[in-house]
């Protein structure tokens, strides 16, 4: 597969707590970063059964554009991820129902029967492997800090004995507490992306250890943020998780590698990345 620069421009993103708008409507100008009157659900339905019939469960967790996020204007959750789900299921004959979920709860709630598969840039830690069983990697990406531009950090060693935020169970969350041993900063940890950026503009953080394809919207849609890239030898690759030994994991990794084969995965990496190789 191939490798992709982000594009800024090209990216339209929504700033709010939980209900997020990914790349769904062209013009839509995004508003400022406020808390919505609903927050989304945390927990999966307790009554929905995986692998029910012909319909599959998919665990995501809406918040992180653009791979998922909810559209405000119909409240769909859309994004990169959701239309390979979409398109997977399909291909294999199922229905597909989405389930939002705090990304540290995706995980549990797959073990504990309520999701069939996990799709929401989860990368493939030997942690997780425990747990769970990965399809290939089907994206990368690096990961920034992201800043607030007159806070004068430009470095890594700038942020001695300052505080940093992440997203609670994500990739970052561990990189930063390994960067934060060499260095000497303070992590704190949320549970969404939207809590981490209000934090940081009302000073309550000093910067943001984040995903470069998600950072770039906020970077578009909100004035006054600065940012840089983490060294790093090895590059935040996204994976499909499924609970372990599930018989889902082949024919949705076959699925897949077709997509990446056929070029369909470039044509929806460029309608959500808006990327330049």
């Amino acid at each position: 597969m191939k490798k992709y620069k982000w594009s800024v421009a090209g990216l339209t993103a929504v700033l709010s707590v939980g209900l997020l708008a990914g790349c769904g409507a062209e013009g839509d100008a995004p508003p400022e970063v406020e808390a919505p009157a609903d927050e989304p659900t945390e927990e999966v339905d307790e009554n929905a059964k995986t692998g029910d019939g012909d319909t599959l469960i998919m665990a995501t967790s809406a918040d992180y554009p653009p791979y998922e996020s909810v559209e405000l204007e119909t409240g769909e959750i859309v994004g990169f991820d959701i239309d390979i789900a979409e398109h997977i299921t399909s291909e294999l004959g199922y229905e597909l129902k989405i389930e939002d979920v705090d990304f540290n709860g995706l995980i549990p709630a797959m073990e504990a029967g309520r999701a069939d598969f996990v799709l929401a840039g989860m990368t493939p830690t030997p942690e997780r492997e425990e747990n769970v069983d990965f399809s290939d990697i089907y994206y990368e990406a690096t990961n920034l800090i992201v800043t607030k531009e007159d806070a004068g950090i430009s470095s890594l060693e700038d942020l001695d004995g300052l505080t940093v935020g992440v997203q609670l169970g994500s990739i970052q969350e561990g990189e930063a507490e390994d960067l934060a041993e060499e260095i000497g900063f303070e992590v704190e940890k949320r549970d969404r992306i939207p809590e981490l950026i209000q934090e940081l503009l009302a000073g309550r953080l000093d910067a943001i250890l984040m995903e470069d394809t998600v950072a770039a919207g906020y970077m578009e849609s909100q004035s006054g943020l600065a940012q840089f890239e983490v060294p790093s030898e090895e590059l935040a690759g996204s994976a499909i998780a499924f609970p372990k030994g599930s018989e889902l994991r082949e024919p949705f990794n076959d699925k897949l590698n077709e997509m990446i084969d056929s070029g369909l995965m470039d044509e929806l990496i460029i309608k959500w990345f808006d990327t330049e190789e």
